[in-house]
């Protein structure tokens, strides 16, 4: 995203943070396999993580030929990739935030770069079959044709330009707004659809529009698809009341300038996480800058997903994945039922046990006498995400930890088969974030620690040997809650059982296949956001 990649390019687009080492899912090859079934409950998605070709001077002044010249580079790779998607059968493309024009530009500077945008609801148009109805239109030309030469429907980024009259108050002095757009394709070239984004990051070349779009198109394929772009994926408005106003939404698609920021908001944590909480596909392209910590695209769905993240080639990476048409929740019901121990104890506490009722320590909810840990662990602070978190160190093999801050209390009721040779804590946030954007967090989060010293707790890894069987849970004050799992190598992992348990939101999982980095519950309380 435009002007998060310049000082602040250790932020997030987002999430920032360059999250080393490489992965595409193997379940990505298994994915491909599956696309000569044809299974009619399923489409074919794909999603392209684009190596930009960027402007060496994006402050200088240019001409709109030169502007051209860069993003026609940039339209050729797309183009390619076009066709070898419509060989796999791929029926919709999702291409990422940035990809055509590039970012850090000025108001002025990024001028030349923009087309004009025609307000699709009001005017039907095909631009490749009309490319002379409206002037400064090359770049929806190509994508039009692009479209129709594939076959398929297309979802892009680009910048947009809008007359407005100058009496009008919100009205920039320049007398024209500039936008952030995303723009939707069907497969016979018609503009379908656009998305001006709502939560700029500190994008000083396009202005928020008078008016949040909360967009939606149509395919005969796959039902309806609602669109958003990178750091709106954070807030209430557009991506969640989208979904509200429009229970028909079942996928959306996602493109992105997203920089990694661990523990918690991962490029492909958060796709993954949003796919779960609202019951929905996400089709995410994220753009690939591995220099800038961009990386992490995926196509998700609430109980799969295929995803590449790979922050040390400079290559771009084509996804492709059959997606049900009806994706199917992950919830409460996909445990293996209360009569289990695990659970069984999970549910004592929940219960409010006598014997599983003493903060930080360790216990064993079996109906027992309790053996308790005779030093119960430390609480200490440390910082997380820009945030101060409350954190206790998970200690010994198995136990219960509880720790709270505010109104906020989190517990792990763990075992693992051995303790590894490294630190991990429990960590709970309930506050305002103030850095590089405003919104309200409450957060339960199990993370493997930078070090072996507490103030390492927060920092970011990417590799764990750490191997549990647990349930994380707090008493959230909100419903919005994106459960997150990731494992050693940037790996995604789904948890066994997500749910409200007396009032209390639980993540359960019973075995992981690699070391645990992050499992975390992100709680966004949306009415207090800016401080109210």
């Amino acid at each position: 995203m435009p002007g998060a990649c310049g000082p602040l390019a250790l932020l997030l687009c987002g999430c920032c943070a360059a999250a080393l080492g490489a992965h595409t899912h193997p379940g990505e090859h298994g994915a491909a396999a599956d696309l000569e079934d044809g299974d009619p409950g399923q489409y074919v998605a794909a999603v392209y993580e684009h190596h930009l070709i960027s402007s060496p001077n994006p402050l200088a002044p240019t001409s709109r030929r030169q502007a051209l010249e860069l993003m026609n580079q940039n339209l050729d790779v797309y183009e390619q990739q076009v066709m070898t998607a419509a060989q796999k059968g791929v029926q919709i493309i999702v291409f990422p935030e940035d990809g055509i024009h590039g970012f850090n530009f000025t108001r002025a500077s990024i001028y030349p770069f923009l087309d004009f945008m025609p307000p699709p609801p009001l005017v039907r148009w095909n631009p490749c079959l009309e490319p002379h109805r409206f002037n400064d239109t090359e770049v929806l030309q190509r994508l039009s044709c692009m479209a129709i030469q594939g076959g398929l429907f297309l979802v892009a980024n680009l910048g947009t330009k809008q007359p407005c009259h100058r009496g009008d108050p919100r009205c920039p002095r320049d007398g024209r707004f500039q936008f952030n757009t995303n723009v939707v394709f069907s497969s016979n070239g018609t503009l379908l659809g656009r998305y001006r984004k709502y939560n700029l990051y500190f994008e000083a070349a396009f202005d928020t529009p008078p008016d949040v779009d909360h967009t939606v198109f149509d395919t005969p394929f796959a039902g309806r698809f609602g669109v958003f772009t990178c750091f709106d994926i954070l807030f209430l408005r557009p991506a969640v009341e989208l979904l509200l106003r429009d229970p028909g939404v079942r996928h959306v698609v996602f493109p992105a300038a997203w920089m990694n920021q661990l523990p918690l908001l991962a490029a492909i944590q958060i796709q993954s996480a949003f796919a779960r909480a609202f019951g929905v596909s996400v089709l995410a392209a994220n753009l690939h800058q591995p220099a800038l910590g961009m990386t992490g695209s995926g196509i998700h769905t609430p109980l799969t997903s295929v995803w590449h993240h790979d922050a040390d080639s400079l290559t771009g990476h084509l996804l492709v994945a059959p997606v049900a048409r009806n994706p199917q929740r992950l919830g409460a019901e996909n445990a293996t039922g209360k009569t289990d121990p695990s659970h069984s104890r999970f549910l004592k506490l929940l219960a409010g046990d006598p014997y599983c009722e003493k903060d930080s320590q360790e216990v064993h909810c079996d109906g027992a006498a309790p053996r308790w840990n005779t030093e119960a662990p430390p609480v200490f602070h440390a910082e997380m995400m820009y945030d101060n978190f409350t954190l206790v160190p998970v200690w010994g093999r198995e136990g219960h930890l509880r720790v709270c801050a505010r109104g906020l209390c989190c517990h792990v009721l763990y075992q693992r088969p051995s303790v590894s040779g490294e630190l991990y804590a429990l960590g709970v946030f309930d506050g305002l974030h103030t850095v590089h954007g405003t919104y309200y967090v409450q957060a339960c989060a199990l993370v493997k620690c930078g070090g072996l010293a507490f103030e390492t707790c927060g920092q970011e890894v990417t590799q764990a040997a750490g191997l549990f069987e647990f349930h994380l849970w707090g008493n959230f004050s909100t419903s919005y809650i994106f459960p997150m799992l990731l494992t050693s190598g940037m790996t995604l992992e789904t948890p066994d059982q997500l749910g409200w348990e007396n009032d209390h939101y639980f993540l359960r999982e019973r075995g992981l296949s690699s070391g645990l980095v992050t499992a975390a519950l992100y709680g966004r309380l949306y009415e207090r956001d800016y401080g109210k």
